[in-house]
């Protein structure tokens, strides 16, 4: 009876040891993750039985994006500081996208990487086109997205029932958004609509990769501020030539080079702001602190500190309070101050970008040349090193990046 058992016992063990090792989930392979080139045609067929267009950034954004928008109402209208009646100019807009219809397409190559936390929530897409950059942001509510969808990975995005918009004269995909917060700080400039985040899950539905992600694919333009300011205009005219070419220029990635941070930041707006000196401070509470971003006091509007050349040429370096790098030392400034910055100097890639959320500003014409900004994806040791600079041009001297401390008297 005893041996029966044992026998019995032998049996069962083995039925549900086969029966877990068939519930065991297959193993991922690429083509269940990455949508391959040749199959792409029959999948979005398949998903638009309409058709489809998949149309480049620049036409995407001539397609959809208009001036006002079609959220600009007398009943529940965009926030006040949005319009400048004076040249018909928007600051910030939102124009939905069809729902329904021919299936609407985008795709491009990320570009962006959110380790650092210079781009939270948020991520840039690239199309090169006839050799030159198109780029799109994108809001979208999704933490950690790039370990989804990796710096070189190229994405196709169906964007029907979304919207494209302008937050602070930057166009992104998005969705509308609501600000209702009567008790924030210029509250009464602020409620009304503007771009908002893509929810998560509406993004992952629509989005579909294509291939394994490559970084060698993703175009730099390397150049000097010099060069850049023989493409760009520094202070652009306030008109809808103008600005229609600025919002094109957003998202290119750039690498410049033979800058240095000068130790200095704008303080205030406009032709009224000052170019003052960093001082030495806890980035806590000192505004003009000799580090990337000090606190804005949980405002949350990113923070500037001037890049320049040889030639007196300027640009704003721009990064986020919330970045990992925020309370880092720029290059050669330390617990002494900023004298040391003009040693340092080297390249520094990123995203450019045009900020101006004051649309009286563009009324009165008092633009002053520093809305243009770099936007690095991180620095030596956080994520991507978009900045290297080097002591006196030394190579064998690179910048070493240092926090600051306040027991570091």
């Amino acid at each position: 009876m005893k041996t029966s058992k044992n026998i019995l016992y032998f049996l069962l063990s083995t039925f549900v040891l086969f029966a877990m090792s068939s519930c065991e989930p297959k193993a991922l392979t690429e083509d269940d993750v990455f949508v391959q080139e040749a199959d792409l045609d029959a999948l979005l067929y398949a998903e638009s039985p309409e058709g489809y267009k998949i149309f480049t950034l620049e036409e995407f954004l001539d397609t959809f994006m208009t001036e006002a928008g079609n959220f600009a109402s007398d009943t529940c209208p965009y926030r006040e500081r949005s319009y400048d009646s004076k040249h018909g100019l928007y600051l910030y807009s939102v124009d939905t996208i069809p729902t329904y219809g021919r299936g609407i397409y985008i795709r491009g190559r990320v570009t962006t990487d959110d380790y650092a936390g210079n781009f939270y929530k948020s991520m840039v897409i690239q199309q090169v086109v006839n050799g030159k950059q198109q780029n799109l942001r994108i809001s979208v509510d999704l933490g950690s997205s790039h370990g989804l969808y990796q710096m070189g990975q190229e994405i196709v995005i169906r964007c029907n029932g979304l919207a494209v918009g302008r937050y602070a004269n930057q166009p992104q995909l998005c969705v509308p958004s609501y600000n209702n917060n009567i008790y924030a700080m210029n509250a009464s400039q602020k409620v009304g609509w503007c771009p908002g985040r893509i929810q998560g899950s509406v993004f992952r539905r629509n989005t579909k990769m294509i291939g394994a992600p490559d970084r060698s694919a993703i175009k730099y333009d390397t150049l000097t501020l010099a060069t850049l300011y023989t493409e760009i205009k520094k202070k652009p005219s306030s008109n809808a030539t103008d600005m229609a070419t600025v919002r094109k220029m957003d998202g290119r990635l750039v690498v410049l080079k033979d800058v240095h941070f000068n130790g200095k930041y704008k303080d205030g707006d406009g032709t009224k702001a000052k170019i003052v000196d960093c001082v030495v401070g806890h980035p806590d509470t000192v505004s003009g602190a000799n580090v990337f971003a000090p606190s804005t006091q949980n405002i949350g509007y990113p923070q500037s500190r001037i890049l320049e050349d040889q030639g007196g040429n300027t640009i704003m370096c721009s990064s986020s309070e919330y970045a990992k790098f925020a309370y880092y030392y720029l290059p050669g400034a330390d617990k002494t101050g900023v004298t040391g910055c003009a040693n340092f100097e080297g390249t520094i890639t990123g995203v450019l970008g045009w900020y101006l959320d004051k649309a009286e500003r563009l009324a009165s014409d008092d633009l002053d040349g520093y809305e243009w900004s770099v936007t690095p994806r991180g620095i030596p040791g956080f994520g991507i090193a978009d900045i290297n600079m080097y002591y006196q041009g030394d190579k064998d001297s690179p910048w070493v990046p240092k926090e600051y401390d306040p027991n570091d008297k």
